[in-house]
């Protein structure tokens, strides 16, 4: 029976001591928080989006330059496959009206006692406040712990990225790899908010508002959906679905625009004709009686200095393409997920690092982002699938 050590108690090193542990494998988990799926739970305080139900070539397409990369993992085990996973736990999934899928109970709890209970059935031992301090001289693995040597036959490391410290995710592992020899690229906010330059009006009284059912446009790209005005800028789903071009933009020039569309099922032409029939109304009322919110007027107006062009024309074009000048990107800690980590080109199609042979990578460790919207998840448990049949194929390949 071949030793295996899963480093990283979240959804990815879980899944992959499953796959290990049905193939025959002696599994143990190392965890340097107290309790294993710290982050799931997190998450699934917002539902426990799984993974989307889009047509699987777009939804591969939200992987941006790791596509080519991930394709087969995603591929391997896919939303329909992880869809009967959940439901083999007892919990049945449905499809949210955006298309998003979560459990029936709209919660992580019930899925990670049902999966604790597996993982204790199949024999998978887990060692909590055990912190990965990397390789000793003869390649076992160290940790802070009770356990502070381990030798395996082979590892799959899954350690998250870094924006969520507090759960375990702190990114701390970086260093351990650069040692090593690792091309790790730096980790960097991804699906964040970004800060703005509000004036003190605008923020007192419009921190904390919604801007319902918007359009953003910016770094070349848009997306439709809700967004926060902050205390310090803009954050939310719309937003995030942006916020690789929008941070790329920034790291390049130091500050970029983002347009917001207040009305996007309205044309130009008919917002003007709207606003056109004022009669005595007050230029608020006519904003909204054309269905423009407060904060949406509040954001027209810190725009052009509280001056709103007269013309209906032009005021209707600057309701559907409010500019927003962003000037700095929310910190790693805030952001929901993280770019950078390990370089792809250091791993082989089987996820396992060029470098040191029997240790296979998952999860947000490696070099891609995704938005929001399941794919995060999704990726996760995929690599961490593929690491594991990697893994056991190398140790076969070994007996």
């Amino acid at each position: 029976m071949s030793r295996v050590a899963v480093v990283g108690g979240g959804p990815g090193g879980l899944m992959a001591a499953e796959v290990l542990a049905r193939s025959g494998a002696e599994v143990t988990v190392f965890e340097g928080m107290p309790s294993v799926g710290r982050k799931l739970l997190l998450a699934g305080r917002g539902g426990l989006n799984l993974t989307h139900t889009e047509a699987l070539d777009e939804f591969l397409d939200r992987y941006g330059s790791a596509r080519a990369r991930l394709e087969a993992a995603v591929r391997a085990f896919g939303p329909d496959d992880l869809r009967a996973w959940a439901s083999s736990l007892g919990e049945d999934t449905f499809v949210g009206s955006s298309g998003r899928v979560f459990p029936s109970s709209f919660r992580a709890t019930p899925l990670l006692r049902a999966w604790l209970r597996r993982l204790d059935q199949l024999g998978v031992d887990i060692r909590t406040r055990h912190a990965w301090r990397g390789w000793g001289d003869d390649g076992e693995l160290r940790f802070d712990g009770a356990t502070t040597a381990w030798a395996a036959d082979a590892t799959v490391l899954a350690l998250g990225g870094g924006s969520w410290p507090r759960v375990g995710s702190d990114g701390t592992w970086t260093s351990t790899l650069l040692a090593a020899g690792v091309d790790v690229r730096p980790l960097r906010p991804a699906n964040c908010g970004f800060s703005t330059r509000w004036t003190d009006a605008f923020r007192t009284r419009f921190a904390g508002n919604p801007l319902k059912n918007v359009r953003l446009t910016g770094a070349g790209s848009s997306a439709r959906g809700d967004a926060m005005v902050t205390d310090a800028g803009i954050e939310g789903g719309a937003v995030y679905a942006l916020a690789a071009g929008l941070r790329d933009a920034i790291d390049r020039h130091g500050e970029t625009e983002l347009l917001v569309d207040l009305r996007p099922d309205r044309a130009v032409d008919e917002m003007a004709d709207r606003l056109g029939h004022r009669s005595k109304d007050s230029r608020s009322s006519a904003l909204r009686r054309a269905g423009v919110s407060p904060v949406g007027i509040g954001l027209a107006r810190e725009a052009t200095g509280n001056r709103l062009p007269d013309e209906p024309a032009a005021l209707a074009a600057l309701l559907k393409a409010v500019p927003v000048r962003l000037v700095g990107v929310q910190p790693l800690d805030r952001a929901i997920s993280s770019a950078g980590g390990i370089a792809l080109a250091e791993v082989d199609d089987a996820f396992m690092l060029r470098r040191r042979p029997g240790t296979f990578v998952a999860g947000e460790m490696l070099d891609w982002e995704a938005p929001t919207g399941g794919y995060l998840l999704q990726a996760t448990f995929s690599t961490a699938v593929a690491a594991a049949r990697g893994a056991r194929t190398w140790l076969e390949e070994r007996t």
